[in-house]
């Protein structure tokens, strides 16, 4: 599976996710074959790009629970747009609580893990995006820790709201690569995330855990602030469990100037960091979903490539691997073996093929040549 960015599209490039409207229609199954009405349709959408099967690559399978999750997605987007719009003029968000307490209804009690299938975001609704899959994170995350349902509402409404600072930043600014920023722009951005932060604090439709979760995640995400006089404190829990989602979404999602992160990739940053991102808040991320299923390809540190063939409950970077080279299968969680090698990432492509330089083949006159021989 490939992400091909919008402009390079070409007819016949097969679909490896369906792409539905506001309603929640399908408009493009996905296997579907891309026409030119189609790569115009796409493009007409804003998406940086779409997700596209490599050539030989067979449709991976989707369960129930995973065709119902990217419909939710599809649907909820067009909602939290009219919310945080609103939050961000300072008018009433009357859908606010309605909608954070459907998340729960749907994510926040689950007993079961999901597959957190990433959407294609463009520039338009990348924040839209984003905050409401925080909020489904910290939906299920909360339900792991064994919080009651009032606290759970508590940090899903704050993880809705978090990032309504971005939204009020000038495009002009909003949309430069990383790199692009100048320190005036850096101290424009800061203004907008005070502005906010001001905002919450005078409140009075939030209860005071909502805003206590809201303040300390803006101060937590942009220190800056604390140049405008304004103390640093203590997360609270709820708080924790925003920014581990905060981190794990921005470092999975698409984004405009880099590829984004594995899943593997994002673990391994959080479980690195222990006294930065509290291990039991990042446990009930691991708890919530599934991150080296069974039927997962990957990279080995010795070179090799594998299969995961059975998850680990207990370390789910130490599962059962069955290796592409010898075809044994290996343990990780084994002392022994995970002394050896362990996972490197997710594979990025099935395609072993290996790439010819069309100029070089251009040269080639027909006559043999050696290894090392110039053409």
């Amino acid at each position: 599976m490939l992400f091909i960015k919008s402009d390079d599209l070409k007819t016949g490039m097969r679909l490896a996710k369906p792409i539905y409207n506001r309603s929640g229609v399908m408009l493009y199954d996905r296997n579907s074959k891309l026409t030119s009405q189609g790569i115009v349709s796409i493009q007409n959408f804003g998406l940086i790009g779409v997700y596209i099967l490599e050539s030989a690559e067979p449709l991976p399978p989707m369960t129930e629970d995973d065709i119902e999750f990217e419909r939710f997605q599809a649907m909820s987007v067009f909602t939290i747009k009219d919310i945080l719009d609103a939050v961000s003029k300072q008018k009433e968000a009357k859908e606010l609580y309605q909608f954070a307490n459907k998340i729960l209804k749907n994510y926040g009690s689950l007993h079961r893990k999901i597959n957190f299938i990433q959407s294609i975001r463009s520039r338009e609704d990348y924040v839209y995006k984003h905050s409401l899959n925080v909020a489904i994170l910290c939906a299920m995350m909360t339900y792991k820790l064994k919080m009651d349902f009032k606290r759970q509402l508590d940090v899903v409404v704050a993880a809705l709201l978090h990032d309504t600072g971005t939204l009020l930043i000038p495009p002009n600014i909003r949309n430069k690569n990383k790199e692009e920023l100048t320190p005036e722009d850096e101290k424009k951005i800061n203004t907008y995330h005070l502005a906010v932060y001001q905002m919450f604090n005078k409140d009075k439709n939030l209860n005071t855990d909502i805003i206590r979760i809201l303040t300390s995640i803006i101060r937590e995400l942009h220190p800056a602030i604390a140049n405008s006089g304004i103390s640093k404190d203590s997360l609270p829990i709820g708080a924790q469990v925003l920014k581990v989602a905060y981190v794990y979404d921005n470092m999975t999602a698409m984004k405009f100037e880099e590829e984004p992160f594995s899943e593997i990739a994002a673990v391994r940053y959080l479980l690195d960091r222990e006294k930065e991102y509290d291990r039991s808040v990042v446990d009930s991320l691991l708890a919530s979903i599934n991150i080296l299923q069974p039927g997962t390809c990957v990279e080995l540190t010795n070179g090799d490539k594998g299969l995961v063939i059975t998850a680990n409950e207990n370390n789910v970077l130490e599962p059962f691997i069955l290796s592409f080279k010898d075809n044994k299968v290996h343990n990780l969680g084994d002392a022994r073996e995970g002394a050896e090698f362990k996972i490197k990432d997710v594979m990025k492509t099935m395609d072993n093929r290996h790439l010819v330089d069309s100029n070089m083949l251009s040269q080639y006159s027909g006559k043999p040549v050696h290894m090392g021989e110039h053409i």
